[in-house]
């Protein structure tokens, strides 16, 4: 970052003007660079112009906020030179400036697993000197503009789709017989609309398209926040090139992207649910209206594995020695927030007795499941569907791999791998059909935020321009990523409203706002409007939106609602049970050391994982434990072996009392569990004791590099 941010003021800002053009479809042409931590290639994004769009007068000052406030100044790129190969990059596509130089046709590379392959560098990328005269720069002129951070901005081009072979059937109008803006943009138009049952053919043609020829460099500009392009003499968003090439890199401390390693100590990189999303790895449109579909294909070293968020089950092709390619796609528009990548050298698990149908079980359906299949015709745009498709309404286990490091191989396929199937099925029977096609697993590295990817996209902030652009309140501040009330609230709402009305009435409920919401955005409001409407007048009992608004989330505090619970959850059975052993524990830390020889050692039972936090949560309450009390409860309930949960209700017992002897749990967790450790390291400074700080400090310096950024922000504030 260029300052320290001020968590109290610093918003978010989404600037993209998503009211004048939308992105369709990206198609994203990458290699991977683990030496110098970037990924770099092209993007090409084709467009449609939205339904606000005009010609631009005043939006440069609305949409250029560059740090220094001074008007927009647009620019070339800078000279744009052979990317040097390094033999562990297998960096030799860069630029498609080759075909203007080659003036070549373009040629199918598609191969059977649709991984395209490298085409031929050619001799040299030709620079052209570009002068722009500022003087013409009128504000009449439409400014693209694209979310964008910790990119560097190569080059902007627009892309000659009129010269791909076979292209021409999209061109409806006999009048156009010259090629054009007017016939490019036409054949887009016809491409972006293509009827849902013809997808191969039309991520085919955006495939054929993202390779074709440049014909003409487009002005652009960068500043904190944003990308703003620009064609001079094209006043209006239907005007514009609907089809133009990004050449950019990444930056190693983009906020995109993590480089780290894994468990196994072997380098890796992942996106992460940062505040800023994606905006760091490609230009692109942020806010959540902006649904698009994308295909990528990603060069890395051979001993790579790379994993996206795509639809298939991309397998590896071999460019040339010590160099593969993997190609993804989706085919439901979704926000480019949801585009995913890592890439490292994971194992995969596979089971040891596949199952039949690759994977996928099919069962008939109930006739009360059945009725929600063909009801009405799909809310969203068009695309192929899923749940308009009989043999996927009946699948209850899709296709799906389990990759992991080498490390944890084992424990994975002992443990994970025959969780996935009944945890499918299970979804399966509360929701119904299941959204997507197929499924990846990855035990993602320790610094992963576990509550990154959990962020809210978009707040409703009253303030949304007539471009789109608008911003996310407080966005920016490191902190908001570890504030888990609203999480939990929804959680315990969602819990409450279930008991309310009965596991019947509301999973039947779930199973239809499914079908009646899947592939379109949804608000709060709308779950909460559709729930109340579609239950009996009986069962409501006062409940509205606005009474569970104020209850839930305008007022402070656990909820009144939730406060009348506890007591009767107090006395099911499972809570009875922890509520004996607590006291057993506390009559354990009360005896003296030398016992009458008349007492009985006490007898715990075994306890659940959920049962043991409790347990453990309660004895957080107690002023004092004497440290043969703590010793006693990690040998009797294995506390250094249980899940994260668990052991971080230990730490958090082991750091009150002070027990040094566990202070080697406390670091292990600090060190495999960052995300969730960062409440730790605010326990161990609160003692103000100065081993338990010099602890702390030990720990941070050793996993700071490798922490995430947000959470290495707000440690590293505690600390210093």
């Amino acid at each position: 970052m260029d300052v320290k941010l001020d968590p109290s003021r610093d918003d978010l800002p989404l600037l993209a003007n998503t009211g004048h053009i939308l992105v369709k479809h990206y198609v994203l042409d990458l290699d991977v660079d683990f030496k110098s931590q970037i990924i770099e290639g092209s993007i090409v994004l084709f467009f449609e112009p939205g339904n606000r769009f005009k010609k631009q007068s005043s939006s440069i000052e609305e949409t250029c906020q560059s740090e220094s406030n001074e008007a927009c100044k647009f620019r070339m790129p800078e000279p744009c030179h052979n990317p040097v190969t390094h033999t562990s990059t297998f960096s030799s596509k860069m630029g498609y400036d080759g075909f203007s130089v080659c003036g070549k046709g373009v040629k199918d590379t598609s191969g059977k697993d649709g991984n395209h392959d490298n085409w031929e560098q050619a001799s040299g990328i030709s620079s052209s000197k570009y002068c722009c005269d500022t003087g013409n720069h009128g504000s009449e002129d439409f400014l693209l503009v694209l979310d964008c951070c910790d990119l560097s901005v190569l080059k902007v081009e627009e892309v000659d789709v009129a010269a791909v072979p076979g292209i021409e059937k999209f061109a409806r109008s006999p009048t156009l017989t010259v090629v054009s803006e007017e016939l490019r943009n036409q054949i887009i138009r016809e491409l972006v609309t293509l009827p849902a049952d013809r997808w191969r053919e039309q991520l085919d043609y955006y495939a054929r398209c993202s390779q074709a020829p440049g014909c003409g460099e487009l002005l652009f500009d960068t500043d904190t926040w944003s990308l703003q392009i620009r064609k001079t003499g094209t006043q209006a968003a239907t005007d514009f090139p609907h089809a133009i090439r990004i050449r950019y890199r990444t930056k190693p401390q983009g906020r995109s992207v993590t480089w780290t390693s894994d468990q196994s100590g072997r380098p890796c990189v992942y996106t992460m649910g940062s505040p800023i999303n994606n905006r760091a790895l490609f230009p692109c449109q942020e806010p959540p209206v902006a649904m698009s579909t994308w295909q990528a294909t990603v060069r890395a070293a051979a001993s790579f594995v790379v994993l996206m968020s795509g639809e298939n089950s991309a397998k590896p092709t071999q460019l040339h020695e010590g160099c593969s390619s993997w190609h993804y796609y989706v085919t439901m528009p979704m926000p480019a927030s949801t585009f995913t990548i890592a890439v490292g050298s994971w194992a995969e698990m596979k089971p040891e007795t596949c199952l039949s149908n690759d994977l996928a079980t099919e069962r008939s359906l109930s006739s009360s499941e059945a009725d929600f299949r063909y009801v009405g015709v799909c809310g969203h745009m068009e695309y192929p569907c899923r749940f308009q498709n009989a043999s996927a309404t009946t699948q209850e286990i899709i296709p799906h791999r389990v990759f992991a490091p080498v490390c944890l191989k084992g424990a994975c396929q002992e443990t994970l791998l025959r969780l996935i199937p009944p945890c499918l099925s299970a979804a399966h029977s509360v929701l119904g059909t299941h959204p997507f096609s197929r499924l990846d697993v990855l035990i993602v590295p320790a610094n992963f935020p576990s509550l990154g990817m959990a962020r809210p996209n978009k707040e409703e902030t009253g303030c949304v321009s007539d471009s789109g652009s608008s911003v996310i309140k407080h966005g920016l501040n490191p902190e908001k990523a570890f504030m888990q009330v609203h999480y939990l609230k929804g959680y315990f709402l969602l819990r409450f409203l279930a008991k309310r009305l009965g596991d019947d009435t509301y999973f039947s409920f779930l199973r239809k706002f499914v079908h009646t919401f899947h592939g379109q955005l949804i608000l709060s409001q709308d779950f909460l409007q559709m729930l109340l409407e579609n239950i009996p007048e009986e069962k409501r009992l006062e409940l509205s939106v606005e009474n569970i608004f104020r209850d839930w989330l305008e007022s402070s505090g656990i909820p009144q609602p939730l406060q009348r619970e506890r007591g009767a959850a107090a006395a099911c059975g499972l809570a009875r049970r922890v509520s004996a052993e607590v006291a057993k524990w506390i009559r354990v830390n009360r005896r003296p050391r030398k016992r009458k020889r008349r007492e009985t050692e006490e007898v715990f039972e075994k306890l659940l994982p959920d049962q043991l936090v409790w347990l453990l949560e309660c004895l957080l309450e107690q002023k004092t434990l004497k440290p043969r009390t703590l010793q006693s409860l990690e040998r009797t309930y294995h506390l250094p072996e249980q899940d994260a949960e668990v052991r971080h209700r230990w730490c958090e017992l082991v750091v009150k009392h002070r027990y040094t002897k566990a202070y080697k749990d406390v670091e292990r967790f600090l060190q495999e569990d960052q995300a969730m450790g960062i409440y730790l390291y605010g326990e161990l400074l609160v003692g103000e004791d100065a081993r338990q700080q010099q602890l702390a400090r030990r720990c941070f310096e050793l996993t700071k590099e490798q922490m995430d950024r947000s959470s290495a922000e707000v440690v590293a504030e505690m600390l210093f």
